[in-house]
């Protein structure tokens, strides 16, 4: 079907309805601090659970963009999600965002590198938009990350301190320093500070070398000293944030960056064609695209209807071989957007054939047609479940993949979005 083939018009137009639909679907989510509420299956709000960081910066971020679409409401959605970045969820006393605030507003301990990475794009996507209060929440937020996490000795973020900043973990954590990426990437590109896109560079560096030893696929794990932990939460095989083995998709998840990255810093932030794009990068940013093929084609291989089902699964093994076979709605979004992007920098056929194979998919298993959003966890055959992800948290992943596959691949969403208008 037309609406599954990449660069046609009924694609962007399904897209374009989904993106919609997820706009609407999430919109009772601000607390009345503006801290972002959990959603259930329907978009309710779950007032029950952690109001978090890193949920109400997304949809900060999602709404944000939404804004600039013209969608109605939207910035006053992001202001709401942005007053409670200021507000409850922001540590006056020791500087930096707590993990999150229960439901009767104690704290959750701990100050993640992985939420930080999130207000910082966040408040990003906020100034592009124009929401008030989100160049002070940059500036804040960069002048955190930079004091807190940024490891300038080894190239790479640091993970988790305590809630005061006095006791830093010895674990470190690729999930972190892939977000880290993308903020600092988006930071360069809002700011026009080339020092955010060079730390995103030698993260990317970082992360490659790491993968040499696992024949491209990505340890996640790791202690204070950098050595990888390929054994870490055996007993917790499926942790939705610090799983066991490899992730297939944080391959692709990675991959995309990897492509993002090299063509700005290589090629620059201009919007070039497609077919002018891969020609206008020299032989050294050629090596990164290589790579990033390498990493999405070994997830894909390892991942994509691995145990004779359509999809991809949580986790593999060392060898590649399926260890939680649960299908993540965000593997797929992440997925849609890399094939799209290998494909427009490439022209290789092989991605566009990919796209319209896990565009299918996402409308015959993935779609919640009758509460507008997607699925957040399917099991080995597909059927609903929330074992891990239950209910619906936020947006970010499934409203990007309506946006990636279409904007300048050498820009941050919501930057390529802003270009767009």
């Amino acid at each position: 079907m037309s609406e599954y083939q990449l660069n046609t018009e009924e694609n962007r137009a399904w897209m374009q309805q989904i993106r919609e639909d997820l706009l609407d679907f999430g919109k009772h989510f601000p607390s009345p601090g503006g801290s972002a509420y959990y959603l259930g299956d329907d978009g309710t709000p779950w007032k029950e659970r952690p109001r978090e960081t890193w949920i109400t910066s997304r949809m900060a971020h999602v709404y944000a963009i939404g804004a600039m679409l013209g969608w109605e409401d939207a910035d006053k959605l992001s202001a709401c999600a942005l007053r409670g970045l200021t507000g409850e969820l922001h540590d006056d006393a020791a500087g930096g965002w707590y993990a999150g605030l229960t439901a009767d507003g104690r704290i959750l301990p701990d100050k993640q590198c992985y939420a930080h990475a999130f207000v910082i794009l966040a408040a990003s996507s906020g100034v592009l938009a124009g929401i008030e209060g989100a160049g002070a929440l940059l500036e804040d937020a960069l002048k955190v990350y930079e004091e807190r996490f940024w490891d300038e000795r080894e190239g790479l973020a640091r993970d988790t301190w305590n809630t005061a900043f006095t006791e830093l973990s010895p674990y470190r954590g690729l999930n972190a320093n892939m977000h880290s990426v993308e903020a600092l990437l988006a930071a360069a590109d809002v700011t026009g500070e080339e020092k955010y896109r060079e730390r995103a560079g030698r993260i990317i560096r970082r992360v490659l070398v790491f993968t040499e030893r696992f024949q491209d696929r990505i340890p996640e794990h790791y202690s204070e000293n950098w050595e990888p932990l390929p054994e870490f939460n055996a007993e917790k095989k499926d942790d939705p944030f610090k799983p066991y083995g490899a992730t297939p998709g944080h391959g692709i998840e990675w991959a995309r960056l990897i492509a993002q990255w090299a063509c700005s810093a290589y090629a620059g932030t201009q919007t070039l064609p497609d077919a002018a794009l891969y020609a206008a990068l020299p032989e050294e940013a050629r090596t990164f695209i290589d790579a990033s093929e390498r990493l999405y084609q070994r997830a894909v291989a390892d991942g994509w209807n691995a145990d004779g089902a359509p999809g991809l699964v949580y986790t593999t093994d060392w060898e590649g071989r399926p260890i939680v076979h649960d299908r993540m709605h965000w593997t797929l979004a992440e997925a849609i957007n890399t094939s799209a992007v290998l494909f427009r920098i490439t022209g290789k056929e092989r991605y566009a054939a990919d796209y319209e194979a896990y565009a299918r998919y996402l409308d015959e298993s993935v779609l919640d047609y009758e509460n507008g959003s997607w699925f957040h966890q399917l099991d080995r055959n597909n059927r609903l479940i929330g074992t891990v992800w239950p209910g619906k948290s936020d947006l970010y992943h499934a409203f990007q993949a309506t946006l990636i596959p279409f904007g300048p691949v050498s820009l941050s969403v919501a930057p390529g979005v802003r270009r767009r208008r």
